[in-house]
């Protein structure tokens, strides 16, 4: 069916059609609402998914019967005859995660709930264009071989998720030049859509951890939050509307750029230019530096628990280093954008994230300027396995969630439905 004239009139037929691609619409709203509830009633479904009861009532129903939910019980104690609780049914679609970092592949096999079934981590020097190739190919064979050859059949897609410009900033990080132009010679998305049968989605590694907050993490209670992973390289991602909300060129709330004061570490080279970039204060290859240039021997940060005393000075300071520069970011960021929450997350070990998330509020209280409502620090739930569950999550997007697009281009082109499109069965 060709698309459809947007300037043309509205005939009945459109209408009906208009009213089918609603439908559809409506459809991945009441499954989304039901994810992110877990376990729902009709009602509260209805409430939370911003529709009737009326509409919500055939939906949830046409949803269990194509098996995309399960009825669990019934909730006793009200009012009236008790309700029928809904829940996504985990085993009706299956999603592989994989996280090209800079340091290690992280890949992750979840199902429609969101679980994780199965994880694999895979370590290198340095990502290297063919060996980080062959490794996400072997890895994608591993988790498929976790599932049955029925369960295979409703695994819907691969999410990759990784840095941009995954070969730059080899000054900061020790990484080969050659590695760098390799990377600008090697069509990695290419080599994956060919190399493998699945449909592959990719996005940014901290605009997927941003997404998997918003689905696993504190994005369950604000649905307008600033996230910022501190990573090797710190990156963000803001989600408003419960949507991320990337930009023109997928780098909106990246925040690694953003102009932030000099630092005050010894370690920290001399600054060129009128301000200092956030990456080089928040991000984790900085904190390496300082802890080797003052004599202390680590490699890699999950080495920095089993440290103990031995670090705990140098550490302290680039914590109080680090939380200053993210209070200053936050406070230009909030010029800009209204939110609730600013939720921190990373590879850092637990103890030392809170630190900073402490940290941070306390310089954001002191600091906020007038005009400004300083919004919540929260610590992220997710960690290291944010842009890895983030990715899994983007079939999930792109097969089930809410597009708001569907609505929008309505008469552009036709909406792919939840129910009745591509290989999904009818409810019908």
């Amino acid at each position: 069916m060709p698309p459809a004239d947007p300037a043309a009139p509205i005939s009945s037929s459109r209408q009906g059609s208009n009213a089918v691609q609603i439908r559809h619409y409506n459809e991945r709203v009441v499954l989304e609402a039901i994810r992110r509830l877990g376990t729902a009633s009709k009602a509260e479904i209805a409430r939370s998914a911003h529709l009737t009861p009326q509409a919500v009532a055939g939906i949830v129903d046409a949803l269990h019967k194509a098996g995309y939910l399960l009825k669990i019980g019934k909730r006793h104690g009200q009012i009236g005859q008790p309700s029928v609780l809904y829940a996504p049914n985990p085993e009706r679609a299956f999603s592989i995660g994989l996280h090209v970092g800079r340091r290690a592949l992280q890949a992750v096999l979840v199902d429609l709930a969101g679980d994780i079934l199965h994880q694999l981590e895979h370590e290198y020097p340095y990502p290297m264009p063919q060996e980080v190739a062959s490794l996400a190919l072997e890895t994608i064979s591993q988790l498929e071989a976790e599932l049955t050859a029925e369960q295979r059949d409703r695994l819907i897609g691969v999410g990759v998720s990784m840095p941009y410009f995954l070969g730059g900033w080899q000054k900061e990080l020790g990484f080969p030049q050659e590695m760098a132009e390799a990377w600008r010679g090697f069509n990695f998305p290419g080599f994956l859509v060919s190399s493998t049968s699945h449909e592959v989605y990719f996005e940014n590694d901290a605009s997927a951890a941003a997404t998997a907050q918003l689905v696993r993490g504190q994005g369950m209670e604000e649905r307008n939050f600033i996230y910022l992973y501190l990573g090797t390289i710190i990156g963000g991602g803001l989600i408003l509307g419960g949507s991320l909300e990337t930009g023109p060129n997928g780098n909106a709330a990246a925040f690694n750029t953003f102009p932030v004061t000099a630092s005050t570490l010894s370690s920290a080279p001399p600054m060129h230019g009128p301000f200092e970039v956030l990456q080089h204060r928040a991000s984790l290859y900085v904190l390496l530096r300082h802890l080797r240039t003052n004599g202390v021997k680590i490699d890699r940060i999950g080495e920095l628990a089993a440290l103990g005393d031995k670090a705990q000075p140098w550490l302290d300071e680039w914590e109080q280093d680090c939380a200053a520069a993210l209070a200053q970011a936050i406070i230009g960021a909030l010029s800009v954008v209204d939110v609730e929450a600013i939720v921190i997350d990373g590879i850092l070990p637990p103890t030392p994230l809170g630190r900073i998330v402490a940290q941070t509020q306390a310089r954001l209280n002191d600091w906020v300027p007038s005009g400004l409502m300083p919004p919540l620090i929260r610590k992220g739930g997710l960690g290291p396995d944010g842009p890895a569950i983030g990715a899994a999550l983007l079939p999930f997007y792109a097969h089930f969630a809410p597009n708001n697009e569907v609505l929008a281009n309505k008469f552009r082109a036709e909406a792919k439905p939840l129910l009745t499109g591509g290989n999904i069965p009818s409810a019908a």
